[in-house]
This record gives structure tokens, sequence and C-alpha cells, in this order.
């Protein structure tokens, strides 16, 4: 159990790299700042502090990527908010992106491509096709029905909170619930997903790139 805990927090850590929290903190700074003062004046802190994030992390030679993604995000909200003089619209696209990613989800799984075995192509450069294979690609396929129930809930969640007009409340759930949950969210998928493709019983990304035969040990470590 103590292995399992320890490669679990391994593997997270390996994906969520990078300085989460450079995405995170601009809207609760965001929302905080709006408290006290004007709306522009709450852009105009939120994206010094994003600017701020990346000019650190490159002078620090960390990873740039969520500041950066952090700062593209962050400009593009305020740009909404600003010319539609409206707070809640800081927060577009947020829901936008958890609707596309909805979509995405759904047409791959209708396509037989799932979003998990994609996902984890890019972020570990296994190759494509082992996650095709028959002996692979449902476990990839039953994890992406998982993600694709969450962006289900978090977009209708997310949706309902911007018509009601509570800033408040969207940056409290996206911060203290939609970030926690999507920690959980990759926990599971990762414990089921090994699960799964020990059961299958399909080689593991080494042996398949070595052409071994069966029997396979199978996927020992990452999924």
């Amino acid at each position: 159990m103590k292995k399992l805990v320890k490669e679990i927090y391994e593997e997270l850590i390996s994906v969520l790299k990078g300085k989460t929290l450079d995405t995170l903190l601009p809207p609760i700074i965001f929302v905080i700042t709006l408290n006290w003062f004007s709306l522009t004046t709450a852009l105009v802190i939120s994206i010094t502090l994003s600017i701020s994030v990346w000019v650190y992390r490159a002078i620090k030679h960390d990873n740039q990527k969520y500041a950066i993604f952090g700062l593209v995000g962050v400009v593009i909200a305020s740009l909404f908010a600003y010319l539609n003089n409206d707070p809640r619209t800081y927060f577009i696209p947020d829901i936008l992106g958890s609707a596309l990613i909805l979509i995405i989800a759904g047409w791959s799984l209708v396509i037989n491509k799932p979003l998990a075995a994609y996902a984890s192509h890019l972020t570990r450069g296994w190759p494509l096709a082992w996650f095709w294979r028959k002996d692979v690609l449902p476990a990839y396929r039953e994890v992406t029905w998982f993600w694709l129930f969450y962006f289900v809930l978090r977009t209708a969640i997310e949706t309902t909170l911007y018509f009601r007009g509570s800033v408040d409340d969207f940056v409290w759930f996206n911060t203290f619930v939609g970030f926690p949950l999507l920690i959980t969210i990759l926990t599971i998928s990762y414990i089921y997903g090994i699960w799964r493709l020990r059961k299958l019983n399909g080689p593991g990304v080494e042996e398949f790139i070595a052409k071994k035969e069966a029997p396979y040990k199978g996927q020992t470590r990452g999924f």
C-alpha cells in the first residue's frame, strides 16, 4: 500500500509538474482585488501578476508552461471582462475550455481514439501504436468515459454559477473544489488504468517497443 501511494504521488508530480499554482493564483487575486478596487484595476493587477510569475520562472529557468498558459488565459479573460464591463465574463474562457474538452472527449470515444490515450502519449511520449492495441485500448477508453463524466459535471456547474452571477462562488469552486477534484480524478484514473491494463494481459510499453512476444509481464508503472 505504501509503495502504491508513493507511486501515485510520483506519477501525479510528473503530470502536474510545472507550477500549476501559476494558473490558479491570478483568478484568486482578481476576485480579491475586485472586492476593493474597480474592474479595470483588478484586471491590471491580475495581468501584472501573471507577467511577473512568467518572468520569475524564466529567470529561475523553471518550467514556464503553466505560467505562459496562465498569462494567455488571464489576457483573454480580461478582454472578455473589460469589453463587456462585467466581472462574470472574466470566466467565460474557462467555461468554454471545459466545454471544449468535453466535446473532444466525447468525439474521441465516438471514433474509438480515446482522449486519455492521447493525453498519456503527449505527457510520456509513448508510441501511439501501443495505445491502439486491443489488449490496451479498453483501459484508456474506460478512463476517458470517466473523464467525460467529470467534464459534464464541471461544465454544468460552471455554467450555472455564471448565470447566477456569482464571481466569488465561481473562483471558490474552481480553486478549492475543481482542482482537488481534478487530482482525485487523475488518481482514480491511474489506479483503475493500471489495474485494467493488467487484466487485459497486454504488453507493457517497454515490451511493445522491444517487440517481445507473449506471455507479457504487462505494464507495471505509468498509465
